[in-house]
């Protein structure tokens, strides 16, 4: 487990990065808030969100922007994800998760591959999932695991999510007294899959759901997030990497702005008087590509991000962001 940031983390402030995305891979124990603000100390500036929280017991990909580049976050957070899970089955937790208190127990020896791949068919696809008591969404304004850590009944309603991929690496059973499973309970059953995940889906939910409808219980007992959008663990670095690459270059290293937009979005390339135009928040000619498009200069800078649309009897793309420098 990483160690959490400590008194001896606030030091000289370093030289301000370039904007940019900077890819880390998220030790166990820290919480997302916890590696933004090392990103900052590291990055020289305040100016640094993410895209996408992972809790504390996760590990793997965690997109942090730097300056301009937190305007892209927004996108990051929509793309799908990609995940390595273990789900235990044969006991359910109060957070889904090994971290939560054990509500039930039950055998989940007499599960058998083809009770795992139905109850795997039914969490594939466009489903309908209920989020965790202790997520991140806001009920009246206050988050859900404030809530329900305070002791207050938290319902969330079901939310339409896409599970792309929800495969079976491996299956392990767990004798009482193997793996953390006490010697007074059941026998249960280790799962280890990879999922690949829209925007907004809680894979502790998938253990859970999945677990319930095998009638054992089931929860999360290690998660690592493989890959955002086109951003994955190949290209992340650890926060000791980052440290070091820092101390050797006298500055953090960002993904440049296009570099990181050419991951995530189509491209367009633009004339100059494109770029002239974009830059100053002007409608450009139509490409005819859905979505959300990165309009890119011809000295390679990234200009703006641009939609389609139709204006005045003609197609025309608008700008949805402008990050040219001002």
């Amino acid at each position: 487990m990483g160690a959490r940031p400590s008194a001896t983390d606030r030091r000289e402030r370093r030289p301000v990065a370039p904007d940019g995305l900077v890819v880390v891979d998220k030790p166990a124990g820290w919480t997302s808030h916890d590696v933004v603000g090392r990103g900052r100390r590291l990055a020289g500036t305040r100016k640094v969100g993410h895209a996408g929280t992972l809790d504390p017991m996760a590990t793997g990909v965690l997109v942090l922007g730097v300056g301009r580049a937190t305007k892209l976050l927004t996108y990051v957070v929509g793309a799908d994800k990609d995940y390595d899970a273990t789900i235990r089955l044969g006991a359910a937790t109060t957070t889904d998760d090994a971290e939560g208190e054990v509500l039930s127990r039950a055998d989940a020896s007499a599960v058998v591959r083809a009770d795992l791949d139905v109850g795997i068919a039914g969490l594939t696809g466009e489903i309908l999932q209920v989020p965790s008591t202790v997520s991140a969404i806001k009920v009246d304004g206050q988050r859900a695991y404030a809530r329900a850590r305070a002791g207050e009944e938290v319902a969330l309603a079901a939310r339409p999510v896409v599970v792309s991929r929800f495969d079976v690496l491996a299956v392990r059973p767990v004798a009482p007294g193997e793996q953390g499973l006490p010697d007074d309970a059941p026998p249960a059953l280790d799962v280890d899959v990879t999922v690949t995940v829209s925007s907004g889906t809680y894979v502790r939910a998938l253990a859970r759901d999945l677990g319930s409808a095998l009638g054992v219980g089931g929860h999360l007992t290690a998660l690592r997030r493989t890959r955002v959008g086109g951003y994955g663990l190949d290209v992340a670095s650890t926060l000791e990497e980052l440290e070091a690459q820092a101390d050797r270059d006298g500055v953090l290293a960002t993904l440049p702005l296009a570099q990181a937009a050419r991951a995530t979005f189509p491209v367009r390339e633009l004339t100059p008087e494109q770029a002239t135009a974009l830059s100053y928040g002007q409608w450009v000619d139509a490409t005819g590509t859905p979505g959300t498009t990165a309009a890119i200069s011809p000295t390679g800078e990234l200009v703006a991000l641009v939609e389609d649309t139709r204006r005045g009897g003609k197609d025309l793309a608008r700008p949805v962001l402008v990050l040219a420098p001002a």
